[in-house]
């Protein structure tokens, strides 16, 4: 097998699908290209082979797959060639190699793993993470209708309790930097990690998820002028990806957060996208919405171990 290492971010290659199915723009050139161009450190790795692709990075002597793990929340090689094209790299890489893939839902993590062993490699698989994936029916009644009791109560409880504080929840999309402004500034209002995350050069990078690969903003609101909430997420016509979310503290009596989630599934359902992925996390709002674990794998190898 021929077996290329470039860094040519116009390759063809882009065109193959990921072997991971439901990632959403994680896995695609825009995505990719932006995270490296803004945030990249080390050395660009685009490994091809004639039906194949799969973007690395190498620091020092490890390399990775593209794209920061708190900032990705799914990676996956692309075209149907990828267990070959990873046995065939592995082989030829010196001793010393440290190789550590992670993200991975389990379709890619087993070509992955099949190619490092064919490779002669001892490669170790472990769930480090998951994300939280809700399949949606065909209308938001319905979606209600499969919570539980009490979670279908409090769901609507906190809806009411939103309306009679705010007014009748609506979600508006906007667009532009004002809008990554915005939310930006909602999201540096949160207390600890989640506050200072969004610092001057994080901004800056969402508002190129915004521009470049085509993230979308909505803002939560009742009968005001000024929103309670916000989302920053991806679409595809399969599903809606909820990559982050900010709320304003003052509204925080009215539960913003989980109405806004709610009003995301709502618009998600009538839109008729089957799936609303929360993408990473542990939280345990996901869950009692409906949502299941799709556990993702990472996956380690050393050029030089013994099999």
């Amino acid at each position: 097998m021929t077996v290329e290492v470039h860094s040519d971010w116009t390759t063809a290659a882009f065109a193959h699908p990921p072997v991971a199915a439901a990632v959403g723009p994680f896995a695609g050139r825009p995505m990719l290209q932006t995270w490296w161009t803004s945030q990249g450190t080390g050395d660009l790795l685009l490994l091809e082979g004639p039906d194949a692709l799969i973007p690395m990075a190498q620091i020092g002597g490890t390399i990775t797959l593209l794209g920061a793990a708190d900032l990705f929340d799914y990676h996956s090689p692309l075209g149907a060639g990828v267990g070959k094209l990873v046995a065939a790299w592995a082989a030829t890489l010196p001793p010393g190699i440290a190789i550590d893939f992670d993200s991975l839902p389990a379709d890619a993590a087993d070509l992955v793993m099949t190619g490092l062993g064919e490779a002669g490699l001892a490669p170790v698989a472990a769930v480090h993470q998951s994300t939280a994936v809700l399949e949606l029916p065909g209308d938001f009644d319905t979606y209600l209708a499969s919570l539980d009791k009490k979670q279908r109560h409090e769901t609507r409880r906190k809806g009411r309790r939103f309306t009679e504080m705010l007014g009748t929840p609506r979600l508006a999309r906007d667009h532009g930097p004002d809008a990554v402004a915005r939310f930006a500034a909602m999201h540096r209002l949160a207390a600890g990690d989640k506050g200072t995350f969004m610092d001057p050069s994080m901004e800056t990078l969402f508002n190129r998820l915004h521009t470049e690969v085509g993230a979308v903003i909505d803002f939560l609101y009742g009968d005001g002028d000024e929103p309670a909430a916000a989302a920053f997420g991806f679409e595809d016509p399969g599903a809606y990806y909820l990559y982050n979310s900010a709320y304003d503290l003052a509204a925080s009596a009215a539960s913003p957060g989980i109405v806004l989630v709610a009003e995301l599934i709502r618009q998600a359902a009538k839109a008729a996208r089957g799936r609303f992925d929360f993408l990473k996390g542990d939280e345990v709002y996901k869950y009692r919405l409906g949502a299941v674990a799709r556990p993702l794998w990472r996956i380690t190898a050393h050029t030089g171990a013994p099999v």
